[in-house]
């Protein structure tokens, strides 16, 4: 993502290769395999916690299980802003569990049942608590089965910014940094917990009989003309934090096409940021390929982008597999955004105060762009922070960029432009043959997983086989500017 105060500078489609949602979450509903979890273990069962400690978010994620896929039926009809939603959670007990929480703000919910069996549920705040008929046995797999409806909610960040369920002038476009995800589906909204995703999205004709459109994470996998209504269906195979899950329905220019390397690209841009964005699909597919030679093999099995119309959202964000551009993008907000393709969204930061490793890596991505492109080196460009020169430069200094004070700082300047100082800072150390291989490394070693600082910091010591801790000590902990560079 870009910091918050950062400017982000209908053809119809064949429906082929359905398969009715209904059918798909009938059989998800399937009780696993395995002995039911007997009176000894209802002795032994306990709750699950409702967050997972993170010290930025504390509320966020829930202990108790691990979610290993999502999949999500949503009902939207975009006149009324309705929503009716049908969650089926699949997940793995991490103890012997007797009740577990779900995220979930606004929204009414009207039935749950896990394992195929009714279960009771209560609401208190941003939680749904669960009660499963019997105790689930730890290590045992099980399906949740969540149906809601209502308005889903837009919601201001604690940094101020808009995110959650908010309404475009054609739509609406779902945004999850760092918790607007629990304002349209249930779930373990932690970047600790990440998992697959199905996603069908149903919408109606509008008023002239056109269908709107649909866009989510991963591919398009089918669509269905019902009539009234249209489902697509997206799968995002590779797993996800689900901060980066998005929907943008509204009426989009599709652009399909592929990379040299055979990467399929697809790119919705809004009608009204047609001609702005008219060079995005072209430059998507150059940085993908650039970037991949930087930084290693692309992560997933599609890139692309969503280019909505939706002025003064004042950010985008780095939603899997296609970046969310609030308007026709620069090519150094598409770079960033993309670069979090590999840092952020494949290797995903392990709690909020990681997320340096993300935004300072995909501003560094930003630097080492301008510079193939003929302007300030890379040199020039941490010359120009320090001084406080650059024009995103204010701020940088105030707190070390792996100690956020709070959530609500979390994108703050030093986040961004201090982490890729920190970056550069390890590439002058160990030299640009160590520091590329450092970064291939680190995106093979933790694709598609969870990652902190500390392992990046014994990463860049092992591989360089020098002792890093000043480096990191005055770079990236101290809280005060250094007194030389």
């Amino acid at each position: 993502m870009k910091p918050r105060t950062a400017p982000a500078r209908r053809p119809r489609r064949s429906l082929s290769g359905w398969v009715p949602p209904a059918v798909l979450i009938l059989a998800m509903t399937t009780s696993c395999a395995g002995s039911a979890p007997g009176g000894g273990i209802a002795a032994a069962a306990k709750p699950g916690a409702a967050g997972v400690g993170d010290r930025l978010f504390p509320t966020l994620g829930n202990g108790g299980y691990d979610v290993t896929h999502y999949g999500l039926s949503l009902d939207y009809t975009p006149e009324t802003n309705h929503l009716k939603g049908t969650a089926v959670i699949t997940a793995r007990a991490t103890q012997d569990l007797s009740r577990f929480d779900l995220d979930l703000s606004g929204l009414r919910v009207r039935t749950a049942t896990v394992q195929g069996s009714k279960a009771q549920f209560s609401r208190s705040g941003d939680e749904l608590v669960v009660t499963p008929a019997k105790a689930l046995q730890n290590d045992e797999v099980f399906k949740a089965v969540v149906t809601y409806d209502g308005t889903p909610r837009t919601i201001k960040g604690d940094d101020g910014g808009l995110e959650g369920w908010i309404e475009t002038d054609d739509g609406s476009t779902a945004l999850g940094q760092p918790t607007g995800s629990m304002t349209w589906f249930p779930g373990n909204h932690h970047p600790s917990d990440k998992a697959t995703f199905d996603i069908w999205v149903t919408v109606p004709r509008d008023e002239d009989g056109d269908f709107y459109d649909a866009v989510s994470n991963g591919e398009l996998v089918a669509e269905k003309d019902k009539g009234k209504t249209v489902t697509r269906h997206w799968r995002t195979a590779e797993p996800m934090a689900s901060y980066l899950a998005h929907v943008s329905v509204g009426y989009f220019e599709i652009h399909k096409s592929r990379t040299p390397d055979g990467l399929p690209v697809y790119v919705a841009v809004d009608p009204d940021e047609s001609e702005d964005a008219d060079a995005v699909p072209q430059s998507v597919r150059e940085i993908v390929d650039w970037a991949g030679e930087l930084f290693g093999p692309y992560p997933f099995s599609s890139t692309g982008a969503v280019v909505d119309h939706l002025p003064g959202l004042g950010y985008a964000l780095e939603t899997q597999t296609k970046p969310y551009f609030a308007g026709a993008p620069d090519e150094t907000l598409l770079v960033h955004e993309l670069a979090h393709q590999w840092f952020g969204n494949s290797v995903t930061p392990r709690t909020w105060k990681d997320m340096w490793l993300s935004e300072g890596m995909a501003t560094y991505a930003e630097w080492l762009w301008e510079e193939k492109r003929g302007g300030r080196s890379t040199d020039e460009i941490f010359a120009d922070f320090y001084d406080g020169t650059d024009d995103e430069a204010e701020g940088i200094w105030a707190f070390p960029p792996a100690d956020p004070p709070s959530g609500g700082r979390v994108s703050d300047p030093p986040v961004y432009g201090r982490g890729a100082m920190v970056v550069h800072k390890v590439r002058e150390a160990v030299g640009d043959e160590v520091f590329f291989d450092i970064l291939r490394t680190w995106t093979r070693q933790h694709r598609h997983g969870n990652a902190d600082t500390r392992q990046f910091v014994t990463l860049c010591e092992t591989m360089s086989g020098k002792g890093l801790t000043g480096l990191f000590d005055t770079w990236l902990f101290n809280a005060k500017k250094p007194s030389r560079m």
